[in-house]
């Protein structure tokens, strides 16, 4: 009997979850840090966490554990990143860059489990402030040192991308761009720019290359397919 070809549908697949994979995490960040009391000055701001903490219990509890999933959302998607520009040629660059990024989101996502201490202090009718004032020095040791790594991971992947990408392309430039500010973003210890700037600047960055991973899965099924 003849081999039948394989179906577009199943050839594209893979890299459909993939997209799926890569746009969901700056979805998910944007949702959780949009969720996320507003806290639009310098961090941290211990006695402004006291109040948003007690003004809504569940909220802000509940607002922790999601940036503590979309930072394991971001993690997957970055894994995906790295799977597409491995098809592309990229060596090192994303390699490295993964890890560092794995460490970075590993240790942002401790940040949300430290803020739970004010629902503690809450529960037990204790100082919030007073708590948030004992964990200060430690829940800055783990903003700086995972901020500063992701950062590093993202700027590798954005040397990667434009480093694969066909010469003159504009769009590369600005993902590359996009990634960076989504990097450091998290290194400016101000309200507005870690709740808003950087979800925007992941969506920036992030939403486009989803849309690339899926296009080229399209193309390769098609391939696949042949002339009808």
């Amino acid at each position: 009997m003849p081999v039948q070809p394989s179906a577009p549908r199943s050839s594209r697949s893979p890299s459909k979850a993939i997209a799926i994979t890569v746009a969901a995490g700056p979805v998910l960040l944007l949702g959780a840090l949009l969720w996320h009391p507003p806290l639009l000055g310098r961090l941290p701001d211990n006695d402004a966490v006291a109040e948003a903490a007690a003004a809504d219990v569940t909220r802000w509890g509940l607002s922790h554990l999601a940036a503590a999933v979309a930072a394991a959302a971001i993690t997957v998607a970055f894994i995906g990143i790295r799977s597409y520009l491995r098809e592309r040629g990229d060596g090192w660059l994303s390699a490295v860059g993964l890890a560092l990024v794995v460490v970075g989101n590993t240790l942002y996502a401790v940040l949300p489990g430290m803020e739970f201490s004010a629902l503690a202090a809450h529960e037990t009718g204790t100082d919030i402030a007073a708590a948030q004032d004992a964990l200060q020095p430690w829940f800055i040791s783990v903003l700086v040192s995972g901020s500063v790594v992701f950062a590093a991971g993202t700027t590798l992947f954005a040397a990667a991308i434009v480093r694969s990408a066909p010469r003159g392309r504009t769009e590369a430039l600005l993902i590359a761009a996009a990634l960076v500010v989504f990097g450091f973003s998290r290194v400016i210890p101000i309200g507005v720019v870690q709740f808003y700037v950087q979800p925007a600047a992941a969506l920036l960055a992030l939403l486009p290359l989803a849309a690339e991973i899926s296009a080229g899965g399209r193309q390769r099924a098609s391939v696949v397919a042949g002339p009808e």
